[in-house]
């Protein structure tokens, strides 16, 4: 079944004269890749109908026009319930593209199983820090994640930041990972005082980097890997091989639309295989508690 662009000249991305036409183009060409990182997760869909210039939304309740063949899922919320969106094939990245959704943002947990998230997000922000820094903060996150024997995969976020993802085998509830991802980021803080906070208000933060693990919650979403970010130049969510985390030419905007395809041509997905190594927390509680425990000197 081919999905029917409509407006397909309407201009989106006016800096890079992109239209909605290229954006779908975009997400069907980028599918096969793209797939496994979002598919059978709810969807919150970042849409720009008058292009990226205007003011977006954010739209989680799925329209009655949506054609049936869509997939959906209902989830709870605190005054009651609402339909999400889930991405399971290339056709839904396109229709969602014709909804003028740039970014589809998603669940950290599938929808067989809302409550227990197979992916633990950590969203490197930088503040008045350069994005050196920022790099510098992910290859010390993955040392430290080294040492609970967890495997880590990060990624340009097409904005200013760095993700890092773990994945996860579907054992422990939204709270749980949420608090263990807490630790993790206040002993980065206890190692890098200086480099690294877990300030929420930015005024707080001075020149150091947020390590926000607030996305490991229960109904939050996360930009997944080749998501196009609703800026000038349509930058897209990029994997990194972990390596290029110590290149001076690594910029969170470097790809885009019109440049990604070069860098994936003949190239492995860097997070290939990300759920044959997904573990649970259990043994990596213990091994962190030691090291909260070392660092404050208990």
């Amino acid at each position: 079944m081919t999905v029917e662009i409509s407006n397909p000249d309407k201009v989106l991305f006016p800096d890079a004269g992109l239209t909605k036409a290229d954006l779908a183009d975009y997400y069907e060409r980028v599918a096969e890749r793209m797939l496994p990182h979002v598919r059978d997760r709810p969807v919150s869909m970042h849409r720009f109908p008058d292009g990226v210039d205007a003011e977006g939304f954010f739209h989680k309740d799925v329209p009655d026009h949506f054609p049936d063949w869509i997939k959906r899922v209902r989830v709870r919320k605190q005054d009651g319930s609402l339909t999400h969106a889930v991405v399971s094939d290339s056709k839904a990245l396109v229709y969602l593209a014709d909804q003028a959704c740039i970014t589809p943002h998603v669940w950290l947990s599938r929808a067989d199983s809302l409550e227990r998230p197979d992916r633990m997000a950590f969203d490197l922000d930088p503040a008045g820090n350069g994005f050196a820094s920022v790099c510098r903060v992910a290859r010390a996150l993955g040392e430290l994640l080294d040492e609970l024997e967890l495997a880590h995969f990060a990624m340009t976020t097409g904005s200013r930041g760095i993700h890092v993802w773990v994945p996860l085998k579907r054992r422990h509830d939204f709270g749980y990972v949420r608090s263990f991802a807490r630790d993790v980021a206040g002993v980065m803080e206890v190692r890098h005082p200086d480099l690294v906070t877990t300030q929420q208000r930015k005024r707080k933060r001075g020149q150091r980097i947020l390590v926000d693990v607030m996305r490991n919650s229960y109904a939050q979403t996360a930009v997944p890997p080749y998501a196009v970010r609703p800026r000038g130049k349509a930058p897209v969510a990029t994997p990194l091989r972990w390596e290029e985390l110590s290149s001076s030419r690594l910029r969170p905007d470097r790809w885009t639309v019109r440049n990604l395809f070069r860098r994936l041509a003949g190239r492995e997905d860097p997070w290939r295989g990300m759920d044959s190594q997904a573990r649970t927390l259990t043994r990596a509680r213990d091994r962190l508690d030691r090291l909260a425990d070392a660092g404050s000197g208990a």
